[in-house]
């Protein structure tokens, strides 16, 4: 019987014969949504484009054989982890294990077996889901359900190049709760996670595009990524994010401030790419104005656009 975990799951046919893309397609569509290339170039392309979540891929096709179309699958980041099962009439153990030297999953010969190939789809299918789901994991802090500091890591990297390719500015902030130790040793632990959990609720709300986001960057703090997006709007979003969490009301009456609720104090970078910096010369500018906000007396943002001529850049150089 089918887990409801497959059912949204989609299969790529990549073969050049109608008459065996339609066989699979007839086998597989009950249980999974189906996409179809012809060609080894045409599913490379469907692919990247769509990332389905398991190939079947023939060997023998004009142009490009399998073999290569798993090879350059591989290459490539955005398909490496699609498993792919090769299904083909190529019968020796030669043949089977080149297929998965080149990173397939699985090997089935034709002429094919109708409840082998749903039942090997079915495992790897579910394989992949499994490890997607670990993946998934490793990157969210389990306490407020954030992406974590590794996932920030990834996303700041990913759209730094984006950002750099189209030069357009991006903007980093980085937040911390004021004087959360204090906060922790009255209250509690237990009352501490609970004020964190609610200020992670509380920080995305501002938020409005799919690009940004917002991550635990490490016991108070978090960080939020904004790419494509000025110093100006940055500053902005940072000022709504401090009066989201001021609406929260948590008693922090033993705060070395005359502030009695939980507040956060903010540090805002803003750069647009270029050879002479780098992702992590953002973080260092937004944690330099992060305790600038703290010196400032908390509960309130600071702000700065990254300049490599700057003194700023030469001291983090020289560090």
């Amino acid at each position: 019987m089918l887990t409801e975990v497959n059912k949204d799951k989609t299969v790529l046919i990549i073969d050049d014969s109608p008459i065996n893309i339609e066989h699979l397609a007839q086998v597989l569509k009950s249980d999974y949504g189906i996409k179809v290339a012809n060609s080894g170039e045409l599913g490379i392309e469907v692919a990247r484009s769509q990332r389905p979540d398991l190939i079947l891929l023939d060997i023998v096709m004009p142009n490009m054989d399998g073999y290569e179309v798993c090879r350059r699958l591989k290459a490539d980041d955005v398909t490496r982890k699609i498993p792919i099962i090769f299904i083909t009439t190529k019968n020796e153990i030669e043949d089977e294990t080149r297929g998965l030297s080149l990173g397939a999953v699985d090997y089935i010969t034709k002429p094919f077996r109708t409840p082998i190939v749903k039942a090997r789809v079915r495992t790897h299918i579910q394989l992949k889901h499994n490890s997607d789901l670990l993946e998934k994991l490793a990157l969210i802090d389990a306490l407020t359900n954030l992406p974590n500091r590794r996932r920030f890591e990834q996303i700041l990297k990913r759209e730094w190049a984006r950002c750099r390719r189209s030069q357009a500015s991006i903007s980093i902030i980085l937040i911390d709760i004021d004087h959360f130790k204090q906060f922790n040793d009255h209250y509690g632990h237990l009352a501490g996670d609970r004020c964190l959990s609610r200020v992670a609720r509380a920080l995305p709300i501002p938020l409005k595009r799919p690009a940004d986001s917002i991550f635990r960057y490490g016991g108070e703090e978090f960080i939020a990524v904004l790419p494509e997006t000025d110093h100006t709007v940055a500053v902005n979003l940072a000022e709504e994010m401090r009066a989201q969490v001021g609406k929260l009301l948590i008693p922090h009456t033993h705060s070395e401030t005359s502030h009695p609720y939980i507040s956060i104090s903010l540090g805002v970078a803003t750069a647009t790419p270029n050879a002479r910096s780098t992702p992590t010369t953002l973080v260092q500018l937004a944690d330099k104005l992060l305790y600038a906000a703290k010196n400032a007396g908390r509960n309130c943002v600071r702000g700065q656009v990254y300049n490599s001529d700057t003194d700023f850049y030469h001291k983090t150089a020289d560090a």
